[in-house]
């Protein structure tokens, strides 16, 4: 349903994104290409389609990287549009934040107006692992911005149950599987529960509408994995992070239930780190879980309040639907035993931030005693609560800390003075409102100004200040992957050669960038994937497609570990400064099959 806006609500809600857009963008190049690992695998996409498609690491199609492409496509569209730069490379998934941003302030703003759904928008916006994922190329940035968009689209069929938002949800969480596998789905027993429980229509209806859903989310998000399925392995780059080169096993397994129940890392250790339910507010408290206590109070409030309603009342559809969002992701992402980075939970950021909106408008709304005093406990709980997480990273006793105190307890003392005086004050209750907001962003702000002041580079990123100060300390020149002198061998003569070197490991995809031409991953990721094996590497040097051996700490094992050896022991060695290459154009001629006699 549509919902007129008051004459100031444009004027905030450009506020909101420009603010959220100078936010994510301010500075954004001193983290250079943030994960060199996808930004090497972008930059390949730039001068090939066909690495574009796979999610090549190179250029010459030796393995693809551990995800589904669909990230590395926008990236690459960017770089073959702007050139290769940390601009071009970073700006997009800062877009795609100020993108998120407005849907899900137009997703709330559809079921409580204008004002909750800035609310939310601003909510989601300032919390510090969203800040830190926009300024970073990860696939998280996409995958979040196709959520929120499916949750969008959700709400419109529960709203009108036409078809049409049901095939577009679909849509959006199979390109989501696209960007980051099972991870996506992880919100799709909240977007499907709220369209059984509230959509209009009789139950068979609503079935056939999830039915179809389902489908065009198959077609979506299967669609690529059948035809890399299809293409024979000799045509087609090794699938990244499989052990089979198979893509489903790459989707389903490492990318899904993997990361539940442990799994091989990239570099070889097995993960079983034994999850906690408390993990979300322990190791990834700073990063998401600002307002956690306080959207557990919004949620008990709102399902009272709420209680008694129709079936199909759009309130609280929304309410399930941002709290089922909320519960399943934090509980998942609190046990996982595989795999576990704290930037994951910025897929939990967007419940968060819809389900405090809207339980604090509704109690706002109500304007009794009792909801007063709900939104007391609330606001001291969160202002406690922030008050902890500060004191991880900083000492106890700090100005960050005064100020939130004295704005919490101002916060309140204002609400229940405006509402004790004679008469009715609008002005007074709206300046309390907006002191009770200010108080439950002061921490969050604080750690996304701290995580936008400082670079992110490497494969994880972290969100707020470091060093026991808000103020982040000097930014260092990332390393150089290779010496000088060896990277000026590896620029040379790069036309003649599929890869103008190889190396074992990430570090191949630093030397691409370095060079800006293609670099083999010897391994994959970690030099842990069977691929090449020592046979196909022998083939490529006979073949003369590679120049040089980058050489690097030995590898333990596989098949990268025998390419490493013998290259080692067989081709001559250049010390080039720091580094050491060796010249596989010399090995060239002495691996080819000698050739049969004539008559």
């Amino acid at each position: 349903m549509a919902v007129r806006a008051p004459g100031l609500e444009p004027v905030a809600r450009a506020a909101l994104l420009v603010g959220a857009g100078l936010l994510y963008v301010i500075g954004l190049s001193r983290s250079g290409f943030g994960n060199s690992f996808y930004a090497a695998a972008a930059q390949a996409g730039a001068h090939s389609w066909s690495a574009m498609f796979f999610g090549s690491s190179d250029a010459g199609n030796s393995i693809t990287v551990d995800k589904p492409p669909a990230a590395l496509w926008i990236m690459s569209l960017s770089i073959r549009l702007f050139g290769l730069s940390s601009w071009s490379v970073l700006l997009p998934q800062a877009l795609m934040g100020v993108a998120t941003v407005a849907l899900l302030a137009a997703t709330v703003r559809r079921v409580l107006g204008p004002w909750p759904g800035l609310l939310a928008g601003l909510l989601f916006a300032l919390t510090p692992v969203v800040t830190a994922l926009f300024r970073y190329d990860n696939p998280d940035a996409l995958l979040t911005l196709l959520l929120v968009a499916a949750a969008w689209a959700t709400t419109r069929a529960v709203e009108d149950g036409r078809l049409r938002w049901m095939l577009l949800a679909g849509g959006l969480l199979g390109f989501a599987f696209l960007t980051k596998s099972l991870q996506a789905f992880l919100v799709l027993p909240a977007l499907a529960g709220v369209v059984l429980v509230a959509a209009p229509g009789s139950l068979r209806r609503r079935i056939g509408h999830l039915l179809a859903g389902g489908a065009a989310m198959v077609v979506a998000g299967g669609w690529w994995f059948v035809v890399v399925s299809l293409i024979p392995s000799a045509d087609r780059p090794w699938v990244g992070g499989s052990q089979s080169d198979s893509p489903l096993e790459l989707a389903l397994g490492y990318n899904g239930l993997g990361r539940l129940t442990g799994q091989h890392s990239p570099s070889g250790r097995v993960l079983v780190k034994g999850g906690s339910i408390w993990r979300v507010l322990g190791s990834a408290g700073d990063q998401v879980a600002w307002l956690l206590p306080a959207a557990l109070l919004a949620l008990v409030a709102a399902l009272w309040l709420l209680r008694g309603i129709p079936r199909t009342d759009p309130v609280r559809a929304a309410v399930l639907l941002w709290a089922g969002w909320t519960v399943v992701t934090t509980l998942v992402f609190s046990v996982m035993q595989g795999i576990w980075h704290a930037y994951y939970t910025v897929e939990t950021a967007p419940g968060l931030a819809a389900l405090v909106a809207i339980g604090a408008t509704l109690l706002w709304r109500q304007n009794t005693r009792q909801a007063r005093m709900v939104l007391t406990a609330g606001s001291l709980m969160t202002t406690a609560w922030a008050v902890s997480l500060v004191a991880r990273r900083l000492p106890l006793v700090n100005g960050l800390v005064v100020v939130l105190v004295l704005t919490g307890l101002g916060a309140v003392l204002l609400l229940h003075l405006a509402a004790s005086s004679t008469g009715e004050r609008p002005g007074l209750r709206r300046a309390a409102g907006a002191l009770l907001v200010a108080a439950a962003v002061l921490g969050p702000v604080a750690w996304s100004v701290a995580s936008a002041a400082r670079s992110h580079t490497g494969s994880s990123v972290s969100a707020g200040p470091v060093g026991g100060s808000l103020y982040p300390p000097a930014t260092r020149p990332p390393a150089s992957p290779a010496s000088p002198e060896a990277l000026s061998l590896l620029r040379q003569n790069t036309g003649g050669w599929t890869w103008t070197a190889a190396a074992v490991g990430h570090v191949a995809g630093d030397l691409q960038l370095a060079v800006d031409a293609p670099v083999m991953p010897v391994g994959g990721f970690a030099g842990h994937d069977p691929s090449p094996t020592l046979a196909a590497f022998k083939a490529d040097v006979a073949a003369d497609r590679v120049h040089w051996f980058v050489a690097g700490p030995k590898a333990s094992g596989g098949p990268a570990a025998a390419i490493d050896a013998w290259v080692r022991a067989t081709a001559p060695a250049v010390h080039a400064g720091s580094t050491t290459l060796y010249d596989l154009s010399a090995l060239g001629s002495d691996l080819q099959p000698p050739t049969a006699a004539g008559p």
